[in-house]
């Protein structure tokens, strides 16, 4: 079975406090429902991987980002043994710029966090070891292998993004 095409969008901004920031949102249906998680999704026939990014941030919280602003930051395989349907390629996406004010949708509820305590309890159990990677500027690959709950890592594997 081929992978999932998807994509993740990394929203980071200064805060008020001159804290970085970085835009996740509380899932409220489909896959990941009930965790804290970057947005994005799935890549449309015909559609480039940033041009995805872009327009999931849009459905999913209302900002406007121009594909090109976007800077590839990794390339992450998911897989799921129990659950191969929901193997995926993603490609992470970020970005500083883009016009409008988070507004939360019929799928996520968005939310800034701090880059220096992130939610990792009510995220999926990777993110802790390639977001804070990224977010300090490293381009990276990886891969994540589930086990059998489907909620753990149980195989990892990350590499510098050539």
């Amino acid at each position: 079975m081929p992978l999932q095409s998807t994509c993740l969008c990394l929203l980071v901004r200064d805060g008020a406090d001159g804290v970085r920031e970085i835009l996740l949102g509380h899932k409220k249906t489909g896959f990941g429902r009930g965790k804290i998680v970057a947005l994005g999704g799935h890549v449309e026939p015909g559609e480039s991987p940033a041009v995805a990014a872009a327009r999931e941030v849009k459905e999913e919280s209302g900002l406007l980002v121009a594909a090109d602003a976007l800077t590839e930051s990794a390339r992450i395989t998911f897989l799921f043994p129990e659950r191969p349907a929901w193997d995926m390629e993603v490609a992470v996406f970020s970005a500083t710029d883009w016009t409008g004010e988070p507004a939360e949708t019929a799928e996520i509820r968005p939310c800034w966090f701090p880059v220096t305590a992130l939610p990792f309890d009510r995220m999926w159990d990777d993110g802790k070891r390639w977001l804070p990677r990224v977010l300090d500027g490293e381009r990276l690959r990886a891969a994540f292998s589930y086990a059998a709950d489907n909620e753990t890592v149980a195989a990892a594997t990350i590499t510098p993004l050539t």
